[in-house]
């Protein structure tokens, strides 16, 4: 089979599409014949050496994939050879086959095609669990989502308002900003234009919000910190803006907020009861009409460097996605 290939810790460019050996599934293990692999920025981070594990060299990126079973381990029930399935792996998403863990792969509904299901399951999972488990987010409270035009941010924007909150959708240009607002956002920030800590303020008539939703990082935090409620909760998903940021703890004493880490990867592994039950959910509400992953492009398998150089230079709209033939 073709598979892109990690070599040694780098750029995109330094990816390599080679043909490797096909795997085979050991008890509770899913063999998918991948259809569509969706490219998250955790991705553009892992090649580099620069995520928070390592994967061991070489290795094949790639986590959220979508296509049809060939094959299943010895005690999985659940789904069978020829069944459309969408799931989550560590890598080798970007590949024609890739091994599934059971507890992590799940049937694809009918009218979710395979570019659309390769775009839901870390997006909505992360943002779902974000702002269900960790923030308890409630109905009538403000959320404030940072980056909000990127996947995982825009899943947030759409996930906050149909859990009944004010979504305030901060991103870096109008045009980002323009798709947040088609996906519920009740007010906007151009925070390369304006002042977050200031609008924050002004849009909130001074109470500040309640949730923040940060995937990004960098020197959005400390004001995004500064402009929340009364025990509030900050949410940390992720670091895109490449800074990791050093807050001062002294924040969280006087707003009396709560700090929270977002990892759905190992709450996804440690708590697949749990993770089965949100995913039940939001296959539901997708069902209804209510979620709609926007797709802003769609690659093949050889230009897969070119995605990541795209989701890297801040380019993405809502989810790339590699489409494997």
């Amino acid at each position: 089979m073709k598979a892109i290939v990690c070599k040694q810790f780098g750029p995109p460019s330094s990816l390599v599409l080679e043909d490797v050996e096909s795997p085979s599934p050991k008890p509770k293990e899913v063999l998918v014949s991948v259809k569509a692999c969706g490219v998250n920025f955790p991705d553009t981070l892992i090649i580099q050496g620069l995520y928070q594990f390592k994967p061991e060299l070489p290795f094949t990126p790639g986590s959220d994939i979508a296509g049809v079973v060939e094959s299943v381990g010895e005690g999985v029930m659940h789904v069978k050879s020829g069944d459309e399935v969408f799931g989550f792996v560590m890598n080798g998403g970007f590949a024609e086959e890739v091994i599934v863990p059971a507890n992590a792969c799940f049937a694809k509904p009918p009218q979710m095609d395979f570019p659309i299901a390769a775009s839901f399951m870390m997006a909505y999972g992360t943002s779902y669990h974000a702002l269900k488990d960790r923030a308890n987010l409630q109905k009538h409270e403000t959320l404030l989502v940072l980056g909000a035009s990127g996947g995982v941010g825009l899943a947030a924007v759409e996930l906050g308002k149909l859990m009944g909150a004010k979504v305030i959708a901060a991103a870096s240009s109008q045009e980002k900003l323009s798709l947040c607002k088609e996906y519920g956002a009740d007010e906007v920030i151009n925070y390369n234009e304006e002042d977050l800590k200031s609008r924050i303020k002004e849009l909130t008539d001074g109470k500040g919000v309640d949730v923040v939703y940060d995937p990004v990082g960098g020197a959005y935090s400390e004001p995004a910190i500064r402009g929340m409620a009364w025990e509030g909760r900050y949410l940390v998903v992720g670091f895109a803006a490449g800074d990791i940021p050093k807050v001062p703890l002294n924040l969280a004493l006087l707003k009396g907020c709560a700090i929270i880490g977002v990892f759905w990867g190992s709450f996804a592994m440690k708590t697949p009861k749990k993770n089965m039950q949100n995913t039940m959910e939001l296959m539901m509400w997708y069902a209804q009409g209510k979620l709609k992953p926007h797709i802003h492009n769609i690659y093949p398998l050889v230009d897969a460097p070119k995605a990541l150089e795209e989701m890297m230079n801040r380019k993405v709209k809502g989810k790339v996605v590699i489409g494997i033939d």
